[in-house]
């Protein structure tokens, strides 16, 4: 693709190929597919509105967040070769099975046993490309803020633009926004449901894809897939 307008941001993130049924089932959920931008037919809930429920994080499309969206303070150019760089001398690994958890009240597809070679992955895609990041808004800043940041993750989002990374970090794939618990109780099963055994199949992660949103409230589309070479 084309270089990005300088308000884009870019983020790295994992996603499902393809061929993994997770890819097809979690963007229905959702209601859009990152890879085409397609939107999807969503199944229904009782007595919730799913769409409004998944809005959030159909805008980002279905991922887990290894370096957090950035705006760019290199050339588009000099972000992608870092991003292969990155990814040549990084080596494939197994993925544990998956399961739909509640993650502080959101509900999110996390690993279901210890994987070592998670947090590397996610450590290593931050210190790779925050020399390409511009320095975050101060708008941006106070808006993560107000969530109230640790003085461990206030010095970690001012290092690196974002209070959530390194041992702050956690896998996840996130499937709606934070929930009620009566909302939990209704949307709970019927994703476990819908996703059925796709999300504890087998899957090795060999690839890291890079994501572009074209401007503030634009949704999140992949722009390169990135084969592990290590």
């Amino acid at each position: 693709m084309g270089a990005p307008r300088p308000e884009a941001r870019l983020a790295l993130y994992w996603a499902p190929e393809l061929d993994d049924p997770l890819h097809a089932l979690g963007s229905a959920w959702l209601g859009r597919d990152a890879e085409t931008g397609a939107p999807l037919r969503q199944p229904k809930l009782p007595g919730l509105d799913i769409a409004e429920l998944t809005a959030d994080p159909r805008g980002y499309g279905l991922h887990a967040t290894l370096k957090p969206p950035f705006r760019l303070g290199l050339s588009w150019a000099e972000a992608v070769a870092a991003a292969e760089a990155l990814a040549a001398r990084l080596a494939p690994f197994d993925l544990p099975p998956l399961a739909v958890q509640d993650l502080q009240g959101f509900l999110a597809l996390r690993e279901s046993a210890p994987c070592p070679a998670l947090r590397p992955l996610a450590d290593a895609c931050v210190e790779a490309l925050d020399p390409c990041r511009a320095p975050p808004a101060e708008a941006e800043l106070a808006r993560r803020r107000k969530s109230g940041l640790s003085p461990r993750q206030e010095a970690l989002l001012d290092r690196w633009g974002y209070p959530y990374v390194f041992e702050e970090w956690r896998f996840h794939v996130t499937l709606t926004r934070r929930l009620t618990p009566a909302e939990k109780a209704v949307a709970l099963p019927a994703v476990t449901d819908f996703l059925g055994d796709a999300p504890a199949r087998p899957r090795r992660v060999t690839a890291i894809c890079l994501f572009t949103q074209a401007a503030a409230g634009a949704p999140f589309l992949i722009a390169e897939r990135l084969p592990l070479g290590g």
